[in-house]
Protein backbone atom coordinates (compact mmCIF):
# COMPACT_ATOMS: atom_id res chain seq x y z
CA UNK A 1 0.00 0.00 0.00
CA UNK A 2 1.28 3.46 -0.95
CA UNK A 3 1.23 6.59 1.16
CA UNK A 4 -1.36 9.22 0.17
CA UNK A 5 -1.18 13.02 0.08
CA UNK A 6 -3.66 15.86 -0.26
CA UNK A 7 -2.47 18.34 -2.88
CA UNK A 8 -5.52 20.52 -3.48
CA UNK A 9 -8.51 21.81 -1.50
CA UNK A 10 -11.71 23.74 -2.23
CA UNK A 11 -14.57 25.06 -0.08
CA UNK A 12 -17.68 27.14 -0.73
CA UNK A 13 -19.22 29.65 1.64
CA UNK A 14 -21.50 27.85 4.09
CA UNK A 15 -25.01 29.12 4.78
CA UNK A 16 -28.02 29.62 2.52
CA UNK A 17 -26.99 29.11 -1.11
CA UNK A 18 -28.88 30.10 -4.24
CA UNK A 19 -26.84 27.61 -6.29
CA UNK A 20 -27.83 23.99 -6.91
CA UNK A 21 -25.91 21.11 -5.34
CA UNK A 22 -24.28 20.46 -8.69
CA UNK A 23 -23.13 24.07 -8.89
CA UNK A 24 -21.92 24.10 -5.28
CA UNK A 25 -19.83 20.97 -5.67
CA UNK A 26 -18.46 22.19 -9.00
CA UNK A 27 -17.34 25.42 -7.32
CA UNK A 28 -15.43 23.51 -4.62
CA UNK A 29 -14.04 21.01 -7.15
CA UNK A 30 -12.71 23.71 -9.47
CA UNK A 31 -11.02 25.41 -6.53
CA UNK A 32 -9.42 22.11 -5.52
CA UNK A 33 -7.95 21.29 -8.94
CA UNK A 34 -6.75 24.86 -9.34
CA UNK A 35 -5.13 24.72 -5.89
CA UNK A 36 -3.44 21.43 -6.83
CA UNK A 37 -2.26 22.79 -10.18
CA UNK A 38 -3.75 19.85 -12.07
CA UNK A 39 -6.34 19.48 -14.81
CA UNK A 40 -9.84 18.07 -14.51
CA UNK A 41 -8.81 15.36 -16.97
CA UNK A 42 -6.17 14.16 -14.47
CA UNK A 43 -8.84 13.02 -11.99
CA UNK A 44 -9.40 9.26 -12.26
CA UNK A 45 -12.31 8.79 -9.83
CA UNK A 46 -14.78 10.83 -7.79
CA UNK A 47 -15.88 10.00 -4.24
CA UNK A 48 -18.72 12.30 -3.19
CA UNK A 49 -20.54 12.48 0.14
CA UNK A 50 -24.20 13.49 -0.06
CA UNK A 51 -26.62 12.43 2.64
CA UNK A 52 -30.09 13.57 1.61
CA UNK A 53 -30.09 14.78 -2.01
CA UNK A 54 -33.24 12.84 -2.87
CA UNK A 55 -35.24 14.84 -0.33
CA UNK A 56 -33.58 18.14 -1.25
CA UNK A 57 -33.60 18.24 -5.03
CA UNK A 58 -35.03 14.86 -5.97
CA UNK A 59 -31.59 13.69 -7.10
CA UNK A 60 -30.08 10.46 -5.76
CA UNK A 61 -27.08 10.03 -8.10
CA UNK A 62 -25.25 13.35 -7.67
CA UNK A 63 -21.72 11.97 -7.99
CA UNK A 64 -22.26 10.72 -11.53
CA UNK A 65 -23.70 14.03 -12.66
CA UNK A 66 -20.92 15.99 -10.94
CA UNK A 67 -18.29 13.93 -12.74
CA UNK A 68 -20.09 14.40 -16.05
CA UNK A 69 -20.64 18.13 -15.60
CA UNK A 70 -16.97 18.67 -14.74
CA UNK A 71 -15.83 16.20 -17.44
CA UNK A 72 -13.53 14.61 -14.89
CA UNK A 73 -10.93 12.36 -16.42
CA UNK A 74 -12.24 13.22 -19.85
CA UNK A 75 -15.51 11.41 -19.12
CA UNK A 76 -16.90 8.11 -17.77
CA UNK A 77 -14.73 7.75 -14.67
CA UNK A 78 -15.91 5.86 -11.55
CA UNK A 79 -18.10 8.29 -9.59
CA UNK A 80 -19.77 7.13 -6.40
CA UNK A 81 -22.04 8.77 -3.85
CA UNK A 82 -21.27 7.90 -0.22
CA UNK A 83 -23.94 8.07 2.46
CA UNK A 84 -23.11 7.88 6.14
CA UNK A 85 -25.42 10.65 7.36
CA UNK A 86 -23.23 13.50 8.63
CA UNK A 87 -20.06 11.41 8.13
CA UNK A 88 -20.70 10.95 4.40
CA UNK A 89 -17.77 13.05 3.14
CA UNK A 90 -15.32 11.58 5.66
CA UNK A 91 -16.20 8.08 4.48
CA UNK A 92 -15.77 9.25 0.89
CA UNK A 93 -12.30 10.61 1.68
CA UNK A 94 -11.34 7.45 3.53
CA UNK A 95 -12.38 5.32 0.54
CA UNK A 96 -10.60 7.63 -1.88
CA UNK A 97 -7.39 7.30 0.10
CA UNK A 98 -7.68 3.51 -0.01
CA UNK A 99 -8.05 3.55 -3.80
CA UNK A 100 -4.90 5.63 -4.18
CA UNK A 101 -3.00 3.62 -1.57
CA UNK A 102 -3.86 0.37 -3.33
CA UNK A 103 -2.63 1.64 -6.70
CA UNK A 104 -6.08 1.44 -8.29
CA UNK A 105 -5.80 5.17 -9.09
CA UNK A 106 -3.02 7.74 -8.96
CA UNK A 107 -5.11 10.89 -8.55
CA UNK A 108 -8.69 11.21 -7.32
CA UNK A 109 -11.15 13.76 -6.00
CA UNK A 110 -13.20 13.40 -2.82
CA UNK A 111 -15.58 15.69 -1.01
CA UNK A 112 -19.22 16.34 -0.31
CA UNK A 113 -22.22 18.60 -0.80
CA UNK A 114 -25.61 19.31 0.78
CA UNK A 115 -28.57 21.66 0.32
CA UNK A 116 -30.28 21.13 3.66
CA UNK A 117 -31.85 24.59 3.91
CA UNK A 118 -33.94 23.86 0.83
CA UNK A 119 -36.10 21.53 2.95
CA UNK A 120 -37.09 24.04 5.62
CA UNK A 121 -36.74 23.46 9.36
CA UNK A 122 -39.70 21.13 10.03
CA UNK A 123 -39.15 18.86 7.03
CA UNK A 124 -35.37 18.84 7.50
CA UNK A 125 -35.73 17.89 11.17
CA UNK A 126 -37.93 14.95 10.20
CA UNK A 127 -35.64 13.84 7.38
CA UNK A 128 -32.50 14.16 9.51
CA UNK A 129 -34.18 11.91 12.09
CA UNK A 130 -34.24 9.11 9.50
CA UNK A 131 -30.61 8.55 10.50
CA UNK A 132 -31.90 7.43 13.91
CA UNK A 133 -33.02 3.82 14.41
CA UNK A 134 -36.43 3.86 12.73
CA UNK A 135 -38.10 0.87 14.46
CA UNK A 136 -37.37 1.97 18.04
CA UNK A 137 -36.44 5.64 18.05
CA UNK A 138 -38.93 6.84 15.44
CA UNK A 139 -42.05 5.79 17.41
CA UNK A 140 -40.58 7.52 20.49
CA UNK A 141 -40.46 10.79 18.53
CA UNK A 142 -36.69 11.13 18.89
CA UNK A 143 -34.83 13.69 16.80
CA UNK A 144 -31.16 14.55 17.21
CA UNK A 145 -31.68 17.37 19.74
CA UNK A 146 -33.57 14.89 21.90
CA UNK A 147 -30.81 12.31 21.66
CA UNK A 148 -28.13 14.77 22.75
CA UNK A 149 -30.35 16.26 25.44
CA UNK A 150 -30.50 12.75 26.92
CA UNK A 151 -26.73 12.47 26.55
CA UNK A 152 -26.26 15.74 28.46
CA UNK A 153 -28.41 14.48 31.32
CA UNK A 154 -26.53 11.19 31.41
CA UNK A 155 -23.22 13.08 31.48
CA UNK A 156 -24.48 15.17 34.39
CA UNK A 157 -25.51 12.05 36.31
CA UNK A 158 -22.42 9.99 35.46
CA UNK A 159 -19.98 12.56 36.78
CA UNK A 160 -22.11 14.13 39.49
CA UNK A 161 -22.05 17.53 37.81
CA UNK A 162 -25.11 19.64 38.69
CA UNK A 163 -27.10 20.28 35.52
CA UNK A 164 -26.92 24.06 35.98
CA UNK A 165 -23.13 23.88 36.14
CA UNK A 166 -22.96 21.59 33.12
CA UNK A 167 -25.18 24.03 31.23
CA UNK A 168 -22.58 26.75 31.76
CA UNK A 169 -19.74 24.46 30.71
CA UNK A 170 -21.61 23.40 27.57
CA UNK A 171 -22.36 27.03 26.77
CA UNK A 172 -18.62 27.74 26.70
CA UNK A 173 -18.33 25.34 23.76
CA UNK A 174 -20.83 27.49 21.84
CA UNK A 175 -19.07 30.71 22.87
CA UNK A 176 -15.70 29.36 21.71
CA UNK A 177 -16.93 27.97 18.40
CA UNK A 178 -19.01 31.02 17.53
CA UNK A 179 -15.99 33.20 18.29
CA UNK A 180 -13.91 31.32 15.72
CA UNK A 181 -16.77 31.05 13.23
CA UNK A 182 -17.13 34.83 13.32
CA UNK A 183 -13.50 35.10 12.13
CA UNK A 184 -13.87 32.57 9.31
CA UNK A 185 -14.90 34.19 5.98
CA UNK A 186 -16.39 30.91 4.71
CA UNK A 187 -18.42 30.26 7.87
CA UNK A 188 -22.19 30.55 8.04
CA UNK A 189 -21.90 32.94 11.00
CA UNK A 190 -18.96 34.99 9.74
CA UNK A 191 -18.91 38.34 11.57
CA UNK A 192 -21.86 37.19 13.70
CA UNK A 193 -22.06 36.19 17.36
CA UNK A 194 -18.34 36.52 17.91
CA UNK A 195 -18.95 38.21 21.25
CA UNK A 196 -21.49 35.66 22.50
CA UNK A 197 -21.69 35.19 26.29
CA UNK A 198 -22.57 32.16 28.38
CA UNK A 199 -25.86 33.70 29.47
CA UNK A 200 -26.78 34.34 25.83
CA UNK A 201 -26.51 30.63 25.11
CA UNK A 202 -28.40 29.54 28.23
CA UNK A 203 -31.19 32.06 27.72
CA UNK A 204 -31.74 31.39 24.01
CA UNK A 205 -34.80 29.46 22.86
CA UNK A 206 -35.16 26.01 24.47
CA UNK A 207 -35.00 23.17 21.95
CA UNK A 208 -34.72 19.97 24.03
CA UNK A 209 -34.04 20.48 27.71
CA UNK A 210 -31.28 21.28 28.59
CA UNK A 211 -30.23 22.24 25.03
CA UNK A 212 -31.11 25.67 23.67
CA UNK A 213 -30.90 26.81 20.07
CA UNK A 214 -27.35 28.15 20.60
CA UNK A 215 -26.27 24.72 21.83
CA UNK A 216 -27.16 23.38 18.38
CA UNK A 217 -25.49 23.60 14.98
CA UNK A 218 -27.55 25.13 12.15
CA UNK A 219 -28.97 23.68 8.95
CA UNK A 220 -26.61 24.67 6.12
CA UNK A 221 -25.86 24.52 2.40
CA UNK A 222 -22.35 24.09 1.07
CA UNK A 223 -19.65 21.92 -0.48
CA UNK A 224 -15.98 21.04 -0.03
CA UNK A 225 -13.57 19.01 -2.14
CA UNK A 226 -9.98 17.75 -2.03
CA UNK A 227 -7.57 16.23 -4.55
CA UNK A 228 -5.48 13.25 -3.44
CA UNK A 229 -2.55 11.54 -5.09
CA UNK A 230 0.22 9.07 -4.34
CA UNK A 231 2.60 10.62 -1.80
CA UNK A 232 5.70 10.04 -3.94
CA UNK A 233 4.17 12.26 -6.63
CA UNK A 234 2.87 15.01 -4.35
CA UNK A 235 5.79 17.43 -4.56
CA UNK A 236 5.41 17.59 -8.32
CA UNK A 237 2.28 19.61 -7.65
CA UNK A 238 2.78 21.44 -4.36
CA UNK A 239 5.48 22.49 -1.92
CA UNK A 240 3.08 21.89 0.97
CA UNK A 241 1.51 18.43 0.67
CA UNK A 242 -0.42 17.14 3.66
CA UNK A 243 -0.36 13.41 4.18
CA UNK A 244 -3.11 11.06 5.32
CA UNK A 245 -1.41 9.16 8.11
CA UNK A 246 -4.30 7.16 9.50
CA UNK A 247 -8.04 6.62 9.23
CA UNK A 248 -10.65 4.83 11.28
CA UNK A 249 -14.31 3.97 10.96
CA UNK A 250 -16.85 2.47 13.34
CA UNK A 251 -20.55 1.69 13.37
CA UNK A 252 -23.21 1.50 16.07
CA UNK A 253 -26.72 0.21 16.48
CA UNK A 254 -29.91 1.35 18.17
CA UNK A 255 -29.59 3.63 21.19
CA UNK A 256 -31.65 1.13 23.18
CA UNK A 257 -28.70 -1.26 22.99
CA UNK A 258 -26.08 1.28 24.07
CA UNK A 259 -24.83 0.97 27.63
CA UNK A 260 -23.99 4.67 27.94
CA UNK A 261 -24.73 7.52 25.53
CA UNK A 262 -21.59 9.32 26.71
CA UNK A 263 -19.28 6.41 25.80
CA UNK A 264 -20.18 5.34 22.25
CA UNK A 265 -18.19 2.28 21.18
CA UNK A 266 -18.35 3.33 17.52
CA UNK A 267 -16.42 6.53 18.21
CA UNK A 268 -13.98 4.94 20.64
CA UNK A 269 -13.06 2.13 18.25
CA UNK A 270 -12.87 4.35 15.17
CA UNK A 271 -10.52 6.80 16.90
CA UNK A 272 -8.32 3.98 18.19
CA UNK A 273 -8.16 2.51 14.70
CA UNK A 274 -6.98 5.84 13.28
CA UNK A 275 -4.34 6.31 15.99
CA UNK A 276 -3.05 2.76 15.49
CA UNK A 277 -2.91 3.23 11.72
CA UNK A 278 -0.98 6.49 12.12
CA UNK A 279 1.28 5.23 14.89
CA UNK A 280 0.30 8.24 17.01
CA UNK A 281 -1.46 9.03 20.29
CA UNK A 282 -3.89 11.78 21.30
CA UNK A 283 -0.99 13.69 22.87
CA UNK A 284 0.65 13.95 19.42
CA UNK A 285 -2.26 15.83 17.84
CA UNK A 286 -1.82 19.60 17.60
CA UNK A 287 -5.23 20.67 16.28
CA UNK A 288 -8.61 18.97 16.07
CA UNK A 289 -11.77 19.50 14.05
CA UNK A 290 -14.53 17.49 15.68
CA UNK A 291 -18.25 16.97 15.27
CA UNK A 292 -19.87 19.53 17.59
CA UNK A 293 -23.41 19.04 16.29
CA UNK A 294 -24.43 20.02 19.85
CA UNK A 295 -22.31 21.46 22.63
CA UNK A 296 -22.47 18.26 24.69
CA UNK A 297 -21.27 16.35 21.60
CA UNK A 298 -17.91 18.14 21.73
CA UNK A 299 -17.35 17.04 25.32
CA UNK A 300 -18.34 13.44 24.58
CA UNK A 301 -16.08 13.33 21.52
CA UNK A 302 -13.03 14.65 23.37
CA UNK A 303 -13.31 11.93 25.99
CA UNK A 304 -14.17 9.12 23.58
CA UNK A 305 -11.11 9.94 21.47
CA UNK A 306 -8.82 9.95 24.49
CA UNK A 307 -7.92 13.65 24.72
CA UNK A 308 -9.34 13.84 28.24
CA UNK A 309 -10.28 11.26 30.85
CA UNK A 310 -13.95 10.38 31.32
CA UNK A 311 -15.83 13.27 32.90
CA UNK A 312 -12.97 15.77 32.52
CA UNK A 313 -13.75 17.48 29.20
CA UNK A 314 -16.36 19.84 30.65
CA UNK A 315 -13.94 21.26 33.22
CA UNK A 316 -11.10 21.28 30.68
CA UNK A 317 -13.24 23.44 28.40
CA UNK A 318 -13.91 25.81 31.28
CA UNK A 319 -10.15 26.08 31.85
CA UNK A 320 -9.52 26.98 28.19
CA UNK A 321 -7.70 23.75 27.34
CA UNK A 322 -9.57 23.47 24.03
CA UNK A 323 -8.69 26.99 22.91
CA UNK A 324 -5.70 28.09 20.85
CA UNK A 325 -2.69 27.75 23.12
CA UNK A 326 -4.43 25.11 25.22
CA UNK A 327 -3.80 21.38 25.48
CA UNK A 328 -5.71 20.63 22.26
CA UNK A 329 -7.16 23.48 20.15
CA UNK A 330 -10.60 22.34 18.97
CA UNK A 331 -12.69 23.64 16.07
CA UNK A 332 -10.60 26.68 15.20
CA UNK A 333 -12.72 26.94 12.03
CA UNK A 334 -15.83 27.51 14.14
CA UNK A 335 -16.85 23.87 14.03
CA UNK A 336 -20.34 22.85 13.01
CA UNK A 337 -21.83 25.36 15.46
CA UNK A 338 -20.00 28.42 14.16
CA UNK A 339 -19.06 27.38 10.62
CA UNK A 340 -22.22 25.51 9.63
CA UNK A 341 -23.16 21.92 8.91
CA UNK A 342 -24.10 20.95 5.34
CA UNK A 343 -24.14 17.33 6.39
CA UNK A 344 -22.81 15.65 3.23
CA UNK A 345 -19.93 18.16 3.07
CA UNK A 346 -18.92 18.45 6.73
CA UNK A 347 -16.20 15.79 6.78
CA UNK A 348 -14.48 17.33 3.76
CA UNK A 349 -14.79 20.77 5.32
CA UNK A 350 -13.04 19.50 8.45
CA UNK A 351 -10.16 18.13 6.35
CA UNK A 352 -10.01 21.41 4.41
CA UNK A 353 -9.51 23.42 7.60
CA UNK A 354 -6.88 21.07 9.00
CA UNK A 355 -4.95 21.43 5.73
CA UNK A 356 -5.30 25.23 5.96
CA UNK A 357 -3.91 25.09 9.51
CA UNK A 358 -0.94 22.99 8.33
CA UNK A 359 -0.22 25.47 5.57
CA UNK A 360 -0.43 28.38 7.99
CA UNK A 361 -3.36 29.77 6.01
CA UNK A 362 -6.22 29.67 8.51
CA UNK A 363 -8.14 32.90 9.19
CA UNK A 364 -6.47 35.54 11.34
CA UNK A 365 -7.24 34.77 14.96
CA UNK A 366 -7.89 31.09 14.18
CA UNK A 367 -4.41 30.00 13.04
CA UNK A 368 -2.46 27.86 15.49
CA UNK A 369 1.06 29.04 16.33
CA UNK A 370 3.37 27.31 15.67
CA UNK A 371 1.96 25.72 12.54
CA UNK A 372 0.67 22.29 13.61
CA UNK A 373 2.52 19.13 12.65
CA UNK A 374 -0.39 16.74 13.18
CA UNK A 375 -4.14 17.32 12.91
CA UNK A 376 -7.22 15.15 13.19
CA UNK A 377 -10.87 15.14 12.17
CA UNK A 378 -13.82 13.44 13.88
CA UNK A 379 -17.14 13.06 12.06
CA UNK A 380 -20.32 11.58 13.51
CA UNK A 381 -23.13 10.19 11.36
CA UNK A 382 -26.55 9.64 12.90
CA UNK A 383 -26.78 9.06 16.64
CA UNK A 384 -23.40 7.29 16.84
CA UNK A 385 -24.37 5.03 13.90
CA UNK A 386 -21.34 5.92 11.74
CA UNK A 387 -18.05 7.39 12.96
CA UNK A 388 -15.01 8.29 10.90
CA UNK A 389 -11.63 9.69 11.89
CA UNK A 390 -8.79 10.99 9.72
CA UNK A 391 -5.30 11.88 10.96
CA UNK A 392 -3.19 14.22 8.84
CA UNK A 393 0.47 15.23 9.01
CA UNK A 394 2.86 17.67 7.33
CA UNK A 395 6.12 15.77 7.38
CA UNK A 396 6.96 12.79 5.21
Amino acid sequence: MRDVAIIGIGHTKFGRASKTSLELFSEAALQAVDDAGVDLKDIEALFQGAALPGFEEGQVTPAAFSAAELNLGGGSIPATRYEGACASASIAIREAAEWVASGQCDMVMAGGVEKALLMGTLFATRIFAMACHAPTEGPAGLTFPGVFAMAARRYSKNYDIPLDKLREQMALVSVKNHKHGALNPLAQFYKKMGDLKVEDVINSKLVADPLTVLDCCPFSDGAAAIVLCAAEEARKYTDDPVYILGTGQGSGGALSKMKDLTKPDSRIKSARMAFKHAGLRPSDIDVLELHDCFTIAELIALESMGFFEWGEAAEATTEGQTESGGKIPVNMSGGLIGKGHPIGATGASQVYWIVKQMRGEAAKGNQIDPVPEYGMTDTLGGDFGTLCHIILGRGK
